[in-house]
């Protein structure tokens, strides 16, 4: 294991918006807001969906790839430098100049970022 899902994470031109709207469906809180990033989540302690401000949106349309998904997730590891190369070895792609990226793409061209595990979260592999 080199890591955990931490949120499974949106574009969308309004976060608050799209976060009400998930937070009514799924009868969960929103966990964690700023201007351009809001969580809802079971608890501020858990892993959930978060929406990511993109003003310039072009929204998807399924199954049409000319309006291709925006939507990345967010894996949290102990350690950002080992799980860099983990991930490489994998066939992952850095996204972002080297030496230290933390967006990479998987082996189909979706992109990921790697974080580090936040204080509230469980180690990694517990």
């Amino acid at each position: 294991m080199i890591g955990r899902l931490h949120h499974l994470v949106i574009d969308c031109p309004d976060p608050a918006a799209l976060a009400r709207f998930y937070a009514a469906l799924l009868g969960q809180p929103i966990t964690y807001r700023s201007l351009d990033f809001i969580v809802v989540a079971k608890n501020d302690h858990s892993s959930g969906l978060a929406f990511q401000r993109a003003r310039e949106l072009r929204a998807p349309r399924w199954p049409d790839p000319q309006y291709p998904q925006q939507m990345h997730l967010d894996v949290m590891v102990e350690d950002l430098a080992v799980a860099r190369t983990q991930v490489l070895a994998l066939g992952a792609v850095a996204l972002e100049p080297v030496p230290e990226p933390t967006v990479f793409a998987d082996p189909a061209g979706h992109p990921f970022c790697l974080i580090s595990r936040p204080g509230w979260a469980e180690p990694v592999g517990s």
